[in-house]
């Protein structure tokens, strides 16, 4: 009987304790597919069933009414949304940021927008497809019927490293009223410089027959990304698009018409009609690692800020001691210690 009273008053401490020890609920990755409208019968190729990864935070699971602003993060040139959360550990640090509060939980959306040669540069191609209304309209959509979001532009954020960074900057020209803020890392094609204009790649480019012809060259393969995007003619072989350049019997020569495609794509191009868009968002920043291999990305960047404080758009661009990406993830990076307290303070995280 002594023994029976013993038991039945420990067994609420024991239940009390067990509650008391149970492990929080943790954040997951949740990896969708959307099946593209916008993207099926482009004449590029490019598969219009389109993988996405999306963040959601602990706690997601355990409170059904709660809602979560978004941060649609934008990778870079021959990544992809697995590689931005199993290889650069995006999940880990986002766990870390909301754990230290330098933000409060959030949903993050990476979308999968590498394509047959390397990337869509989130622009609207002839060839490709319509990849800027895909991310900007489309998966934004999509997002909101799935997934418990606030679902309005003062609660969704926009961010993207590299090709990424550079698509920030597009879409939050060419997109007013979507995003509250826009931050861009690293930006690439920013605005016109010679390293790419037309760049190494071309004469590999040139003489290549088809894809198999651009796999020993990255700057090959760049080139034909970016003239699918920027200066893309369906009908031209074998790539779909109009290089800047053309091959005679022992020389090579310039395209301009090309090239002037891919100068008047550039966000410093597209800012004196679009600034309209600029001036709706909340907060706009940008910044670059001094020493970047891609050599293109710090003086276009400068020219850049020079040009939005031309036209008296409020923004920060920053450059700090770093390269293309020594200084992005992690817990010392830009995106943990500057990208995310940013989106923090200007995005709306109640109803």
């Amino acid at each position: 009987m002594k023994n029976l009273l013993l038991l039945l008053v420990l067994l609420p401490g024991s239940r009390q304790l067990t509650a008391q020890t149970a492990p929080p609920p943790a954040s997951r990755v949740v990896v969708t597919y959307l099946d593209s409208k916008l993207l099926r019968g482009n004449p590029g190729g490019e598969n219009p069933r389109r993988r996405v990864s999306v963040y959601l935070p602990a706690g997601y699971d355990a409170a059904p009414r709660q809602r979560y602003p978004v941060l649609y993060y934008l990778h870079g040139f021959t990544w992809n949304d697995s590689l931005i959360f199993n290889q650069d550990g995006m999940k880990a640090l986002l766990d870390q940021a909301i754990a230290e509060k330098q933000i409060r939980p959030l949903i993050v959306v990476v979308p999968n927008e590498q394509t047959r040669f390397g990337g869509s540069w989130y622009v609207n191609s002839a060839t490709n497809g319509p990849w800027a209304d895909f991310t900007a309209h489309e998966l934004v959509t999509f997002i909101d019927g799935q997934f418990r979001t606030l679902a309005r532009p003062g609660s969704r954020g926009l961010a993207g490293h590299s090709m990424g960074g550079g698509g920030t900057l597009r879409l939050a020209l060419q997109y007013p009223g979507n995003w509250a803020a826009a931050y861009a890392l690293s930006p690439a094609l920013a605005g016109p410089h010679p390293s790419y204009l037309p760049g190494p790649g071309l004469p590999t480019a040139l003489r290549a027959t088809g894809p198999a012809g651009l796999q020993s060259s990255h700057p090959a393969q760049s080139t034909v990304a970016v003239a699918r995007a920027f200066s893309a003619n369906p009908k031209a072989q074998p790539f779909g698009a109009d290089l800047p350049g053309s091959l005679g019997a022992d020389s090579l020569a310039r395209r301009d018409a090309a090239l002037a495609r891919w100068v008047a794509g550039t966000p410093t191009y597209l800012l004196p009609t679009h600034t309209a868009a600029l001036r709706q968002l909340r907060a706009l920043a940008f910044d670059w690692g001094a020493q970047d291999e891609v050599r293109h990305i710090p003086p276009t960047c400068r020219t850049f800020s020079q040009w939005l404080a031309a036209f008296g758009i409020p923004h920060t661009a920053e450059e700090y001691e770093g390269t293309h990406g020594s200084r992005i993830m992690g817990h010392d990076g830009r995106m943990f210690q500057h990208v995310l307290p940013f989106f923090d303070k200007y995005l709306d995280f109640q109803p």
